[in-house]
C-alpha cells in the first residue's frame, strides 16, 4: 500500500501532459479559480485531523465548475449537494454546506479524496492518467492509521482503489451498496461501493436519495462492526 509519493499531489502537478494543458487553459479563462490538483478534504486538527479518519470517500476526479473552481472536493456542484447533505445526516460532517470552501463545513471521522486529483476534459480521465495519479491515492490510504472503511463513488473509483491496494478487480466486482471485506489490508478494511452521486445518476433514477442513505447505513454498520 505504501509508495514514495506524498499523500497529496502538488497543486501544479506535472505528471499528465493533457491535464496540465487543460489546467493552463482554465487558468487563462478563469484566473480566479483554483485550477490545480485538488487536495483531500480532511477533518480539522482540533477534531483529530488525519489520525481520526475512519471513513475515506474516493471520488473519480474534480469537476470543472466544482472542485476545480473551489479547491475543495465535491464543492460547488450537484454531486456535493447530495454528498454533504447525506454526510451531515449520518454524522460525518458538521456545520452547513453552502457550496463554498469557506462555508465553515467540517468533516468528522471522514476524509474525501479523488482517484485523479486534476480536472480532466469532459470529466473523463484516461487510464494512463489514473495510473499516474494512483500512487497519491495509495499513499493517502496508507497514511490514515484509523481507517476502517473506504467508500468508492462509481466503478472507476472502485477499480482505481483496488489497484491502489494491489487487489484484483475481477475478484471484487463493483455494485451499488456492495460490501467487500479486505482483511489482509492494513488492520482490515471494508470497501463499500455506491453509484456516483452525479446529477446524471440522480436525474435518471439510477441513484436515489434513499439508495445513497442505504450506503451510509452500511458504512455506519461496518464501523460499528455489525456487518
Amino acid at each position: 500500500m505504501t509508495s514514495s509519493y506524498p499523500a497529496e499531489a502538488p497543486a501544479d502537478c506535472p505528471l499528465c501532459p493533457r491535464l496540465v494543458a487543460f489546467r493552463r487553459d482554465n487558468e487563462a479563462a478563469y484566473p480566479d479559480w483554483f485550477n490545480g490538483a485538488v487536495p483531500s478534504f480532511a477533518p480539522l486538527a482540533s477534531d483529530g485531523g488525519d489520525a481520526s479518519v475512519e471513513l475515506l470517500i474516493v471520488g473519480l476526479a474534480p469537476g470543472l465548475q466544482g472542485a476545480n473552481r473551489t479547491g475543495r472536493p465535491f464543492t460547488g456542484d450537484w454531486a456535493g449537494d447530495l454528498l454533504y447533505a447525506t454526510m451531515l445526516d449520518h454524522g460525518f460532517a458538521r456545520g452547513t454546506y453552502d457550496a463554498r470552501p469557506d462555508d465553515g463545513l467540517t468533516l468528522h471521522r471522514a476524509m474525501i479524496t479523488n482517484a485523479v486529483r486534476c480536472v480532466p476534459p469532459q470529466n473523463k480521465p484516461t487510464g494512463a492518467e489514473a495510473s499516474a495519479c494512483r500512487p497519491f491515492l495509495a499513499e493517502r490510504i496508507a497514511s490514515l492509521p484509523s481507517l476502517k472503511v473506504i467508500m468508492c463513488l462509481g466503478r472507476i473509483s472502485h477499480d482505481n482503489t483496488l489497484s491502489a491496494l494491489g487487489l484484483k478487480r475481477s475478484a471484487l466486482p463493483f455494485g451499488h451498496n456492495a460490501i467487500h471485506s479486505l482483511p489482509d489490508i492494513g488492520n482490515g478494511l471494508t470497501l463499500i461501493d455506491s453509484y456516483h452521486c452525479s446529477r446524471y445518476n440522480t436525474n435518471t433514477g439510477r441513484l436515489t436519495t434513499e439508495m445513497f442513505n442505504d450506503v451510509f447505513r452500511s458504512i455506519n454498520e461496518a464501523l460499528a462492526g455489525t456487518i
